[in-house]
């Protein structure tokens, strides 16, 4: 790896993936144990883990670092980290499986993808960690939605990926850290910006990744293909719309478009301090944090994920974040701009979020060219099976 390339979180890419050998192995030992089956949150976390993405963790935290992450934002050891990530179970797992054995990991079909170093079983405060990593406890809130369903222990310990599969939708898309990290180099970037998304993409986003790109070398479009809320546009869409945008409107040497693996979690302002640890993991040296990034609803300020980032001195989080601001279409200039470069009154802007591009199109409308570039619009109306369209 060159020089220049910006280090993990921690110092040190993680790489959890086992050998053939070291899986036959695993598999031999865990032949009469007890298996757990793995959520989609779970499975995408442990992949995760696995390619190096939420480096420096090796495996599903313990209690001293779950503590410190939920009460702190630092792990144990006083490394910045936002997010718990952990593996929960039921009392009646809990009390099936032994410590300092190998459990089994399985996915929803029933085939071995993992296993877990079980090293620590502990009971957690689901109200605790939703306020703390929410700023909630309202179950209509679909993270603390996903807290209060799960079961009432976590188990804890080192991971190991039994094999690398291809992802079952976007092979070409999965490019893991090393991967990302290897592309950078080749293209000769020593500075790169990535962007998080989850919804399709807008003149809003482009406008936003494109002044990005004027002080980088280049732009890594990273949209999260894992676990989403159901009313979301799913996932082939989304990317259906970004290879169009990238086939028409970008210049195709300055930008890699790639699947990110994890689950939404929809923790506004700690997410987006996640979601930039993560990109830095991949290689990222900048990290683009927007309006309302990672929110739901009204439960976060419009900028609470930006202030965030004050919480942090910038040698903790090692990725320089770029704000901006609310973008929207402009008619008295005729062009994409925010509220600092527009002189216009909020009547001569155009915006839509995403809850109202969705009921449009299920109406049978299609978002204007000031909104969404008409090949994109195009592409949503046939998935939405617009008639006509």
């Amino acid at each position: 790896m060159g020089h220049h390339l910006i280090p993990a979180h921690g110092g040190h890419l993680i790489q959890r993936l086992a050998t053939p050998q070291q899986a036959k192995e695993f598999l031999q030992q865990t032949e009469r144990t007890p298996a757990l089956t793995l959520s989609e949150r779970s499975l995408s976390d442990l992949e995760l883990i696995a390619i190096g993405g939420f480096s420096p963790l090796t495996g599903f935290m313990g209690a001293s670092d779950y503590r410190a992450v939920v009460d702190t934002m630092h792990l144990d050891n006083g490394l910045a980290w936002s997010i718990p990530i952990t593996l929960p179970v039921t009392a009646a797992v809990a009390e099936n499986v032994k410590l300092d054995t190998l459990v089994r990991l399985n996915d929803a079909q029933g085939q071995a993808i993992g296993v877990l170093a079980l090293q620590e079983i502990f009971t957690y405060d689901k109200e605790a960690e939703a306020q703390k990593v929410y700023r909630t406890t309202e179950a209509a809130h679909p993270g603390v939605q996903v807290i209060y369903q799960q079961g009432d222990h976590y188990l804890a310990g080192d991971v190991w990926l039994l094999e690398r599969r291809p992802h079952p939708l976007f092979p070409a898309y999965q490019i893991d850290p090393l991967d990302s990290r290897q592309k950078f180099q080749e293209r000769g970037w020593r500075t790169v910006v990535g962007f998080q998304t989850r919804n399709p993409i807008h003149r809003a986003h482009e406008y936003i990744q494109k002044c990005a790109l004027e002080v980088v070398d280049g732009l890594f479009l990273h949209p999260l293909v894992g676990a989403t809320k159901s009313d979301d546009v799913p996932a082939n869409v989304r990317m259906r719309c970004y290879e169009i945008m990238l086939e028409h409107y970008y210049p195709g040497d300055r930008v890699i478009l790639a699947i990110n693996p994890a689950a939404m979690r929809y923790a506004g302002p700690r997410e987006a301090i996640f979601h930039a640890l993560v990109r830095k993991n991949y290689g990222c040296t900048h990290f683009i944090v927007g309006r309302d990034h990672a929110g739901v609803g009204s439960y976060y300020g419009t900028y609470d994920a930006q202030y965030i980032f004050a919480e942090f001195t910038p040698d903790e989080l090692g990725i320089i974040p770029l704000m901006f601001e609310h973008a929207f279409y402009c008619k008295r200039t005729g062009g994409m701009a925010t509220t600092k470069t527009s002189p216009s009154s909020p009547e001569e802007r155009i915006h839509l979020s995403g809850t109202k591009v969705r009921e449009m199109l299920r109406r049978g409308e299609l978002p204007p060219p000031e909104f969404s570039r008409p090949e994109v619009a195009a592409e949503l109306a046939r998935a939405m099976q617009i008639p006509g369209s």
